[in-house]
């Protein structure tokens, strides 16, 4: 850890951004089938508004800023701005979907003309046929953060590094992602908020019942990220190292190129159309399933793993946050806070690399935390040895305390320390957990998932109806997006002068 005179006000002021996803649904509950509302601008090039897997799955995507309050207020606009333009339309306030009977209910985004659209629907249409539509309605938020400027050469000063500077950036960052793996566990202990789901997400699941509508697990934190989400065992045969920057990229690259027997047999492109990508075991890098990315901004038509060539990691992408019922705009500026935190502990800390056993480990960890982090008495593996959830726990908080002071520091308030205490609470009591009151609030009301979540869901959007009017500066920020994107993506069509076909010959061989 760093030593208070070493680093003055160096860890304050990082910057991050939130993606955050939600599923626009009818006002009885049920999932949209409308296009994209042109009222939000083109889902190709809009800077702020898009939409993930479905067309009917809206992603929000804040600028990225220093301040917590400044990326909270500007998701909380992008709400209020949505709502004013979708009608009678909802947005889904929780990870786990709506009441969906069957995968032709959800309808594939769509990004007009162009290669690089129809590309995105093909990548879209491939997943569909590799996963399945359903597991791709579910939603998260997804937290980018990287640490200070100012922050970096103090740090190459004091480890006595004098090599390059980008090379040394990237090193770090890595043993930041390495130690997510390890201790993440603890991100879904504490802000899991999807133990139940609607039946109708699957009729083969082995959960328990909780009603005749809903599927739980008693001690569950976050379903969506176990084995039935996004820890998907259909990628358990890839392994990308995180020891170096080049094997991360070598990896991926091979996953890309590497054919698939079982995608082979969905066939690419099949009566003129196509199915998928390729049938390798990755379409492309972005289809990697991970609960934390290193990651860079790519140029116009720059392959992610392109972009971390040219200039290594710049920062990282946590994608384990649950959307949390509780709040309107699904996260609040203390768990902001405190992932911030965190994530500067996984950096400080010693990060040693990973072997198959420790891979191993951190992914049972992981697994477990997400289907019985509450269940009393859990125990872990740690280092080949058991230890107990809740004394691992504090162990961790202990730590990311010191960074939370670091933190303060830079803005002169205890902040980032009261996050850490509100975290501590958790830990000493699982009930007051979210993923625990959500299932206490079920059995009071005696509903199923998604009647609570719908009623919720209509909380919500009542609550940014009564907001004040958004300021003009920033309405006229976002609806000048929404023409700039219509127009951007009308250029972007205009200007294709080569097929489909060799646009993705010309993209994966660059």
């Amino acid at each position: 850890m760093l030593h208070k005179p070493a680093v003055p006000n160096c860890l304050s002021g990082g910057l991050k951004g939130i993606e955050k996803e939600g599923l626009r649904v009818s006002f009885d509950g049920s999932l949209s089938q409308r296009m994209h509302p042109i009222s939000l601008g083109s889902a190709l090039s809009n800077s702020y508004i898009t939409t993930d897997f479905s067309e009917a799955l809206l992603e929000f995507v804040t600028p990225a800023y220093e301040s917590t309050w400044e990326a909270l207020t500007f998701l909380c606009d992008l709400h209020q701005f949505t709502y004013e333009r979708i009608d009678d339309e909802q947005i889904w306030a929780t990870s786990m979907p709506c009441a969906i009977s069957e995968d032709s209910e959800i309808p594939l985004a769509q990004y007009g003309t162009s290669n690089v659209g129809r590309m995105k629907t093909v990548y879209r249409n491939g997943l569909s046929y590799r996963y399945g539509r359903l597991m791709q309605s579910i939603a998260g938020i997804h937290y980018n953060y990287s640490l200070p400027r100012a922050f970096w050469p103090t740090y190459q000063a004091i480890e006595q590094n004098d090599g390059n500077a980008d090379d040394f950036r990237s090193t770090a960052y890595l043993g930041l992602v390495r130690n997510v793996r390890r201790f993440g566990w603890i991100i879904l202990y504490l802000f899991g908020a999807s133990p139940a789901l609607c039946k109708s997400f699957s009729s083969d699941l082995n959960l328990p019942s909780f009603n005749a509508d809903t599927y739980y697990q008693p001690f569950a934190t976050s379903l969506r990220m176990s084995d039935l989400g996004y820890s998907n065992s259909a990628q358990a045969d890839i392994n990308i190292s995180l020891n170096s920057i080049d094997e991360y990229i070598a990896d991926l690259v091979s996953a890309i190129s590497t054919p698939n027997p079982d995608y082979e047999k969905i066939g690419i492109k099949v009566d003129g159309e196509y199915r998928q990508l390729n049938a390798n075991q990755l379409q492309i890098e972005n289809e990697y399933y991970s609960a934390v990315r290193p990651k860079r901004v790519a140029h116009s038509g720059e392959r992610p793993t392109a972009a971390l060539q040219r200039g290594g990691i710049e920062y990282v992408e946590i994608r384990s946050l649950d959307i949390n019922i509780f709040d309107p705009v699904g996260i609040s500026q203390n768990t902001m806070r405190f992932v911030e935190a965190f994530l500067i502990y996984c950096l400080l800390e010693d990060s040693p690399l990973f072997n198959a056993d420790q891979c191993e480990e951190a992914a049972y960890n992981h697994a477990l935390t997400a289907s019985e982090g509450r269940k009393p008495g859990l125990t872990l593996h740690r280092d080949g040895k058991e230890i107990e959830l809740h004394i691992w726990a504090n162990e961790i908080l202990d730590n990311v305390a010191q960074v939370a002071e670091f933190v303060d520091q830079g803005c002169d308030r205890n902040d980032y320390a009261d996050s850490i205490s509100l975290q501590r609470a958790l830990v000493l009591d699982a009930d007051a957990t979210p993923s625990a009151r959500i299932l206490r609030d079920l059995r009071e009301s005696g509903v199923g998932f998604s009647s609570y979540a719908l009623e919720a869901t209509r909380n919500h959007r009542q609550y940014f109806a009564e907001l004040q009017s958004l300021s003009k500066n920033r309405l006229d920020l976002l609806a000048n997006e929404v023409s700039n994107s219509i127009v951007r993506q009308a250029e972007i069509e205009n200007a294709d002068d080569i097929s489909l076909d060799e646009y993705l010959k010309n993209y994966f061989s660059s």
